[in-house]
């Protein structure tokens, strides 16, 4: 087995499950990469949902008072899931990794690159939470920078009662439809939308969104980071992601390198080649240091 030009694990975002990135993963492979990707605890085989959401019929009041049956899954569960992905990539290509995460996944991604550093070649954040020390996902939320997000329009429920931030990927009317495809994928088309909507799971623990960012220049910031800016994004504002580089840069230290996409939240459905290169010439990068 030859050896690949780079390692990369994908870490998907919010609600979402590995196969977020199947039209990204074989485009990189081609490229020559070895591509990990993972469902996280919680997430894709890994969640159990709601009874309620299977229930017919469907049941909305129900639905959105239901304790979440994974509640208590938290961030350290996630970064250990990760950290054993990075750590088999590396084994398998013989060298450093690039750790790449979208949406919420921005908050494994910089948890695992404070624990192993020495591990990772790069991180690459995709539109994803990059919050300076201290900042958990939900207190970026109601930043005046996310003012514009629309996807708050879709959580069910009260977080703090179910303890979790639930959407409903299952039977919902035409509008609450319009409103997940304008949050995540207005530019996607409608045959990759009714593909990755029915891959959806409902609930986000609160475990991980309540979490504080512990990152430190000593150890974070030693890795070098990249930032790929979604342009027409309505889950993470664009405003708010460059409010996210600007507060992390200054106490971090050193500069995250900026990549522009004019493209939704969710670029690995609308614009894998694209993306794909982007994260190519990050790698060609890493190995040029």
């Amino acid at each position: 087995m030859s050896t690949p030009n780079a390692a990369f694990v994908l870490v998907h975002g919010g609600w979402h499950s590995q196969s977020a990135w199947d039209k990204l993963t074989p485009l990189l492979e081609a490229r020559g990469h070895l591509v990990l990707t993972l469902d996280l605890p919680g997430a894709g085989a890994n969640t159990i949902p709601p009874k309620s959401l299977a229930a017919r019929p469907f049941d909305p009041a129900t639905f959105a008072a239901e304790p979440s049956p994974i509640a208590e899954v938290t961030l350290e569960e996630r970064t250990a899931a990760v950290i054993a992905a990075v750590k088999d990539a590396a084994a398998t290509s013989g060298g450093k990794v690039v750790l790449v995460g979208h949406s919420a996944g921005g908050m494994v991604v910089s948890a695992v690159a404070e624990r192993i550093p020495e591990q990772l070649a790069a991180i690459v954040y995709i539109a994803g939470f990059m919050v300076a020390h201290g900042i958990s996902l939900l207190e970026m939320l109601p930043h005046e920078t996310m003012a514009s997000a629309l996807s708050v329009g879709l959580f069910v429920g009260d977080p703090v009662a179910i303890g979790a931030t639930r959407i409903n990927p299952g039977p919902a009317d035409d509008a609450y439809r319009a409103l997940l495809k304008a949050s995540f994928y207005a530019d996607v088309c409608d045959t990759d939308f009714e593909r990755i909507v029915t891959g959806l799971h409902s609930d986000e623990p609160n475990g991980g969104a309540l979490a504080p960012s512990d990152i430190t220049p000593e150890r974070f910031g030693s890795v070098p980071r990249h930032y790929i800016r979604t342009t027409q994004d309505r889950a993470v504002p664009l405003s708010g992601q460059d409010h996210m580089i600007a507060t992390v840069d200054p106490t971090i230290g050193g500069s995250t390198i900026t990549h522009t996409m004019e493209t939704s939240h969710s670029p690995f459905l609308s614009q894998p080649d694209k993306l794909a290169t982007i994260l190519d010439d990050v790698a060609a990068q890493t190995s040029r240091t």
